[in-house]
Parts: structure tokens; sequence; C-alpha cells
């Protein structure tokens, strides 16, 4: 099956010359979401994961399946005031700004494996400051893991662990 049948291609969103990539189409195909998280959990399951980290909000939407199906957990990388009790954050730059990321001061034991998930691969800032967050809280990061890359963004420069994507768009 190709995947890239079941991704909606939506033009000037979220502004004008961006080209979305949207997952909700594959979501709500039963056959096709169940060949996407079969194919991705084939994939993490190579790096033995004991948690994974899904970004929020569409990586949060991949991830906790993945973690069932694989059986280990899940915890959510979310944006900053987003998390019940103690959190750790930490800053990134955008290309325009600055945003922030935080997760739950306990949510990983130190020393545990953890695969970051999300839906897309673009620039790769999200995924990194995710992955550098994880390891600041004395996770092992054993790699990054998404439906959709794009590669002419070259985000995966960005990232020092293995990644793993699904479909990739040269464009």
């Amino acid at each position: 099956m190709d995947l890239k049948d079941h991704i909606r291609g939506i033009p000037d969103f979220p502004k004008p010359g961006i080209l979305f990539y949207d997952i909700s189409t594959l979501l709500r195909d039963a056959d096709a979401w169940q060949v996407a998280m079969g194919r991705m959990a084939n994939r993490v399951r190579a790096y033995h994961p004991t948690v994974l980290a899904g970004v929020e909000s569409r990586g949060f939407l991949l991830a906790a399946p993945l973690a069932l199906k694989l059986g280990c957990g899940f915890v959510m990388l979310r944006k900053p005031g987003k998390l019940p009790g103690a959190t750790v954050g930490l800053d990134y730059a955008l290309e325009y700004g600055t945003d922030r990321i935080e997760i739950q001061a306990d949510a990983v034991e130190p020393g545990a494996r953890v695969v970051v998930v999300d839906d897309l691969l673009a620039t790769g800032g999200t995924m990194a400051a995710g992955i550098k967050l994880l390891q600041n809280v004395g996770a092992e990061v054993a790699a990054a893991a998404a439906v959709i890359e794009l590669t002419f963004l070259h985000g995966r420069d960005k990232l020092d662990v293995p990644v793993e994507t699904l479909v990739q768009y040269d464009n």
C-alpha cells in the first residue's frame, strides 16, 4: 500500500506558500491506519524502546497506539502550561522566534530507552528539542520516528539519533 495515497496535501495552510500534509485522511481509513501502524511498529521495535515520547499534538495520535502495540510506555512532550505537576522544559529557536517544550519531571526514569514520535519531520527543530529535553532528564534517546519527512528541509541533519520515516516528500 502506498501511504501517500492516504495523505492529503492542503495548499496555503497554515499560511500562503505552505503545502500542509494532512494525516487525518490516513487516520480515518482503517486499512491505511493499520498498515501505517504496522510499518511504524516494525521500524521502532528495532530500537527496543521502553517508552515512546509523543510530540504535541499529532505525535500523540501516533505514539500512544504505537506504544500499546509495542508493549511500552507513552509520555507526552507538550507546550508550556499543559501538563500538571512539576515539569522540566527546554526553550528552542524557531525560524522566527522561540518556542518551549515540556515534560513532566517524573515522566521517564533515568536510563529509560526512548523513541521520540511525531507525525512530520520538517526542519527538525521541534524533534531536536524533544530529544535534548529527554536527554536532559536522563533518558537514552534511541531514535526518532515520523510518518512523513520533508527531505528538502534536511531536518534529520539536526538530529543526533537515527531517524525512521514512512514516506518522504522531496519538494
